[in-house]
């Protein structure tokens, strides 16, 4: 089964293919209720629109820049266009309106700019100010977004309750026995008269109902957690000049008009106009397809909504937002194509499937032989030509019977299991600080053999302070105010003139005032340790920007791994200054000054490294910085080891082929490496090894390595936007800890759902044997169609809720991962599967031979009796077995279980719903009264399977 189930189900967990998707779906030839397997899963025709949609787009994008390029060499010629502000826009204060604005940036219409009065035209006509950006005026913000819209995009309606409802009354098998309960009705009444004649057709109503509403509740609720987890996913702050106060604030707050500030790895959060900054490199490829980056400044001066800052920091002016943008309206189209199935999703489809086709079979052949004996029996007594209404009734429940078998046949419960337990993760997982973007990525991380991580922010604070400083050949210690005023003193005003000039220019940080009046430092970790550290030494951050003319700003990146500023000197006839910052082994500048900033090794990251590599998990670190500096936080953090290698991305690049593969796997510590050597070490680590996690602090540059590997982390709080759309969790603590957590609540999710395939593929078994088996030999079936549909809701909605929803465990982590290549149904769960199968089966088949004797029943009620001790014992030895399989392998089945309240609940609630079903509902489902001493039997011969169960785990694999 398993080598099937590799060839014909097995799909990428990250990009997998729309040709693989469909052929697995295809393949599911036995699916009881396709809308509700595959509601979770890719709608493939709404990718194909989005796809059309984009292309349109692409198209429409490209057409825009060649034309706005052209009308640069025209504009002088052209006459403007003739524009008419609409009255009720007048009528607000504004002399623009929301159809004009998404002309101009989204067709790049040079023309209507300069029309308008260039960027400072239109923030005039918006009623802005490019320095203060929007007043703080409630009013004018409402009739602002009354106007021109808000900065969300349109989402489906949630389905209510009773959609649910009705999609799981889609399922054929239902539909089926509805009918069959229909006609049972209909006959019963004709010749038993009601209510005697009605019980057998209202039984299976019943059943169906409870069916129903218990798998629509369960939906229901899976439904509201993916709502809640994708409300998360879309929370994104960006930086905001409004009232003249810089401050963060959410992108779905954004209105035209607002002044943002973007830096590296920002997303484009609306369509705008550039306003003021440097080197702006934007990545238009989500829209138009060009891999190529576009420049934006002065002369072209339009971004849209989705792009990527790829390099460069510049304010831009919101123009239009929301629905109004194409990116608005591609989003719109992509959000309703869903998540890729997880690889589990369609290798228990699979299984649902093969098993599903083989319940189809046996169901077939136990109708024929119920229906053969039936005939056999009117032959002998001569009356196979006259048919009574009972008899028919009887044909009736052989095919309800068989119907019901093909129910309990077909684990469709498997798939959705998965969901269920990939929900119930992603929620815990989200009180736990990470937050879960893809579906697959919470099922693979259980697999991870390899983490890769970034330093900075990841294993490190990212807290930096200037403990540390080297100016005019003099080395101090920095680290109290009067360490700073001897400093100051003891400076030369020149030197510390230059000192403060490069400091405050050569920036990506800036220094503010809040609404409270109080300083504050903004920008990267690094740039507020230097910015602080001039701060302190008396500078003034205002003061020495306006003192020179700043020419050009080149901001930091990892490919050149420093930064750069060039301004103008007033006072020396308009001379040019360069500034560098960064890597001090590449410069060739003169050197004002060295300064050592200390980031500390995060708390508890030693102990997390110890856990992965208990847990199999091998370490690395991948970083920008100096050698020296990464090998010491590496040796601190326990992830650097005497056999381990250190190398740097130059001499990385270098070596072939054969060389790579030898060294890749000794790889501890990669230094001074670029995106592209952590793209080609995570590659290979993949090819070498199974499943491999990239982790990544900033992730400017890092998109390709997330998206080589299996998973990509990107850290929450210094991760920019760029790294968190590559990845596939976020951790929003931006505490290495956590994703051992996430490691954890991974292989919890995998094994939690081997617990349950264990636990339903024996019911499955028993279920198919006993009713199969019983037909052929005895003419008639133990357990009628509404048993059997109770039967059913234990092992689907019921098992999945107690077994797939199990929290973790440490000892999860003191075992090896299983590796994308590991066989999901494992030789220890067929030992199990078999085994607790066989007692079942040996213990149903004792009860019909000899039941009547052991229980000493007699009279008319005596098979009554018999078959509802036989349902009662089947029950139990489900429950007690549910117990067992808390644990496939250790003995103490019982550990933790209070702490999970929803299997307790369970349990309590199918052996409550029991009692009632043969103690007041005997009329509806074909059973009766038991005596305490019967009830007794019932639960010994139930909790008899979890010795025998405890003692197949010790017999080797």
């Amino acid at each position: 089964m398993e080598s099937f189930l590799d060839d014909t189900f097995d799909v990428k967990a990250k990009h997998a293919p729309d040709e693989a998707l469909e052929k697995w779906r295809k393949l599911c030839g036995v699916v009881k209720n396709p809308k509700r397997r595959f509601r979770f899963t890719a709608n493939i025709s709404k990718r194909s629109e989005a796809a059309a949609m984009r292309r349109t787009n692409q198209e429409k994008l490209r057409i825009a820049v060649l034309v706005s390029k052209a009308a640069f060499q025209f504009i002088s010629s052209v006459s403007p266009s003739d524009y008419t502000v609409p009255p009720e826009v007048k009528a607000a204060g504004f002399d623009i309106c929301a159809d004009e604005l998404g002309s101009i940036v989204e067709g790049h219409d040079v023309k209507k700019l300069r029309f308008h009065g260039g960027v400072n035209g239109i923030a005039q006509k918006l009623c802005t100010s490019t320095n203060d950006g929007l007043p703080k005026d409630v009013d004018a913000l409402n009739r602002r977004q009354e106007l021109f819209g808000i900065n969300k995009f349109a989402e489906s309606e949630s389905k209510s309750f009773w959609v649910f409802v009705w999609e799981a009354l889609h399922d054929m098998t239902l539909m089926i026995l509805a009918v069959c309960a229909f006609v049972s009705l209909i006959v019963g009444i004709a010749t038993e008269g009601w209510p005697k004649g009605a019980h057998d057709g209202l039984g299976i109503v019943a059943s169906i109902m409870l069916v129903v509403f218990v798998t629509a509740t369960s939906d229901y609720r899976q439904s509201l957690q993916f709502k809640d987890l994708d409300k998360e996913k879309k929370k994104i702050s960006i930086q905001v000049t409004r009232n003249g106060f810089r401050q963060k604030m959410s992108i779905y707050e954004l209105l035209p008009g607002d002044i943002v500030h973007l830096a590296i790895g920002d997303q484009v959060p609306a369509d705008g106009l550039f306003v003021s900054g440097f080197s702006v490199l934007i990545d238009e490829s989500s829209l138009t397809g060009e891999s190529e980056p576009v420049m934006v400044g002065v002369e072209t001066p339009f971004l849209l909504s989705g792009t990527k800052v790829q390099d460069g920091s510049c304010k831009m002016l919101i123009t239009t937002v929301g629905m109004r943008t194409q990116w608005g309206k591609l989003m719109a189209t992509l959000s309703e194509g869903g998540d890729d199935e997880t690889p589990l999703q369609v290798k228990l489809n699979g299984v649902a499937t093969i098993i599903g086709k083989i319940g189809l079979f046996f169901a077939v052949i136990t109708f024929a032989v119920l229906v053969q004996g039936l005939v056999v029996r009117k032959w002998k007594d001569g009356s196979h030509v006259d048919w009574s209404a009972e008899e028919a009734m009887e044909m009736l429940e052989y095919f309800a019977i068989a119907v019901t078998i093909v129910v309990v046949a077909v684990p469709e419960g498997l798939p959705l299991a998965v969901t269920l337990s990939l929900a119930f993760a992603m929620k815990k997982m989200m009180n736990d600080k990470a937050l879960v973007r893809h579906l697959a990525a919470c099922e693979t991380m259980g697999s991870a053999t390899t983490i890769c991580s970034d330093k900075t922010g990841t294993l490190t604070t990212n807290h930096m302070t200037v403990v540390k400083s080297c100016i005019c050949m003099s080395v101090r210690e920095v680290g109290n105010p009067s360490k700073f005023a001897n400093m100051k003193s003891e400076l030369h005003d020149s030197a510390l003139k230059l000192l403060l000039q490069s400091i405050f220019n050569n920036t990506g940080g800036e220094v503010v005032m809040s609404k409270e009046g109080k300083r504050e430092i903004l920008g990267t970790p690094t740039e507020a340790a230097i910015l602080e550290f001039g701060l302190s030494l008396g500078g003034d951050f205002q003061a020495e920007r306006e003192a020179v003319k700043l020419v050009k700003l080149e901001p930091f990146n990892s490919t050149k791994k420093r930064m750069g500023a060039v301004v103008e000197l007033p006072v020396e006839g308009g001379r040019l200054r360069a500034h560098s910052k960064g890597a001090s082994e590449i410069s060739g500048y003169t050197c004002i000054g060295i300064v050592g900033i200390k980031d500390p090794v995060r708390p508890g990251v030693k102990e997390s490294v110890a856990v992965c590599h208990a847990a199999g998990i091998a370490v690395r670190m991948v970083t920008g910085d100096n050698i020296n500096t990464a090998k010491a936080i590496a040796r601190e953090c326990g992830i650097l080891t005497s056999d381990g290698v250190a190398i740097e991305g130059p001499v990385f690049r270098e070596k072939s082929q054969a060389e790579l593969l030898e060294l890749i796997p000794k790889i501890q510590v990669m230094a001074r490496s670029s995106p592209l050597d952590k793209h080609t070490l995570v590659k290979h680590l993949r090819t070498t090894f199974d499943d491999v996690v990239a982790v990544t602090g900033d992730g400017t540059n890092d998109a390709p390595a997330l998206h080589e590997a299996d998973i990509g982390l990107a850290m929450g709080i210094a991760g920019t936007e760029v790294a968190k759309e590559s990845a596939d969790v976020i951790i929003l603590d931006d505490n290495f800890s956590t994703i051992v957590t996430v490691a954890k609540w991974g292989r919890s999710v995998y094994i939690n759902i081997q617990k349950f395939v264990q636990f339903q593929l024996t019911v499955n078994v028993v279920a198919l044997v006993v009713n199969f088996s019983s037909a052929c030999m005895t003419g008639s079936a133990p357990l009628t169609a509404v048993q059997l549909l109770w039967v059913n809701m234990i092992m689907d909605t019921l098992g999945a809720l107690a077994l797939a929803t199990e929290p973790p465990n440490n000892a999860l982590m003191k075992r090896p991962p299983v590796g994308r290549k590991g066989h999901f149904i494992t030789n220890v769960m067929w030992r199990n599967i078999l085994g607790q199968s066989f007692y079942q089966f040996l213990i149903i088949w004792k009860l019909q031979a000899s039941g009547k004797s052991m229980f000493e029943l007699e009279g008319s009620d005596s098979d009554l009796v018999l078959n509802t001790i036989i349902f009662n014992s089947f029950v139990f030895c489900q429950v007690f077995n549910e117990i067992s399989s808390r644990e496939m392998e250790s003995i103490n089945v019982f550990k933790g279980m209070l702490n999970n309240y929803v299997f307790v609940m369970v349990l309590v609630a199918t052996v409550a719903f029991q009692i009632i079903i043969i103690e007041f509902l005997g009329t509806f489902a074909n059973t009766t009264h038991l005596t305490s001493h019967q009830w007794g039997a019932c639960v010994l011969i139930g909790f008899i399977g979890m010795p025998i169960a405890a003692i197949l785990k010790l017999v080797p694999v």
